[in-house]
C-alpha cells in the first residue's frame, strides 16, 4: 500500500504551478517499497511533463536499493523507468554532509564501533562515486527543468536534548524562475455562528 499525499501549489504569474508529493514507504518489506514507489511514480508520470514535481519523505531505503535505482532512472520496475533527480547531490550547497545516514534511531551522531569503521572505510574508499556518497533513507527528489535545488541540509536539531524523530529530516531550497512569486494559501473562512432557537 502506498502512503503518499500531494499538493498543487500556486504561484504568480498565473499558469505556473508545481506539485509536492510526500511519502512514507514501508520500513520492513522491500517488495512493498518497490510497489509503493511504482504506484506513486505512476501518479507523477501521469502529470504534464512540464509540471515541476518535488517527491520527498521517508523512503526507508538507500538510493542504491532497487527502489532508489528505479526512481532515479537506473533500473526498471514492471517495464518502466523512473525519471526523478536527487536534490542532495544536485544542490549547490549541502549542509551537514558528515551525516551520511538520516536514520539514527534517536541516537543522533553517536554511532557504535561498527558504524564508525564503516564511515572510515567509506571515507578512504578510492572508488567512492557521486551516486553513493550518502546512505540517506530520507530523500528529496525532483523533476522539471524550471526548479533547481540550491541548498540541501540534513537537519540534526534537538529539542531539550531529544530528537523529534528516529530520522533526521532533509531540507531543500529550490530556485524558481525569476518571474515566479509564491502565493500564500488563502486561509479558510470561518463559518458564521448560528443562533440557537
Amino acid at each position: 500500500m502506498a502512503a503518499y499525499t500531494f499538493q498543487l501549489r500556486r504561484a504568480e504569474p498565473p499558469g505556473f504551478s508545481f506539485q509536492i508529493v510526500n511519502t512514507n514507504l514501508d520500513e520492513i518489506s522491500p517488495r512493498a517499497r518497490r510497489r509503493s514507489a511504482l504506484l506513486t511514480w505512476q501518479h507523477i508520470a501521469s502529470l504534464p511533463p512540464t509540471l515541476p514535481v518535488v517527491y520527498c519523505g521517508g523512503f526507508n531505503t538507500q538510493k542504491e536499493s532497487t527502489t532508489g535505482r528505479f526512481l532515479l532512472g537506473r533500473s526498471r520496475e514492471h517495464g518502466v523507468v523512473g525519471d526523478m533527480r536527487d536534490a542532495w547531490p544536485s544542490a549547490r550547497v549541502r549542509k551537514n554532509v558528515a551525516l551520511i545516514r538520516t536514520y539514527h534511531d534517536f541516537k543522533g551522531d553517536k554511532q557504535g564501533t561498527v558504524e564508525f569503521l564503516k564511515l572510515i572505510f567509506r571515507a578512504l574508499c578510492l572508488c567512492w562515486d557521486r551516486q553513493t556518497q550518502d546512505l540517506h533513507t530520507d530523500w528529496i527528489l525532483y523533476r522539471g527543468r524550471s526548479i533547481v535545488p540550491v541548498m540541501c541540509e540534513v537537519v540534526n536539531d534537538k529539542i531539550d536534548e531529544l530528537y523529534p524523530s528516529s530520522h533526521y529530516p532533509v531540507f531543500a531550497e529550490f530556485m524558481l524562475p525569476r518571474s515566479v512569486r509564491m502565493l500564500e494559501p488563502t486561509p479558510p473562512v470561518p463559518a458564521p455562528a448560528q443562533e440557537e432557537s
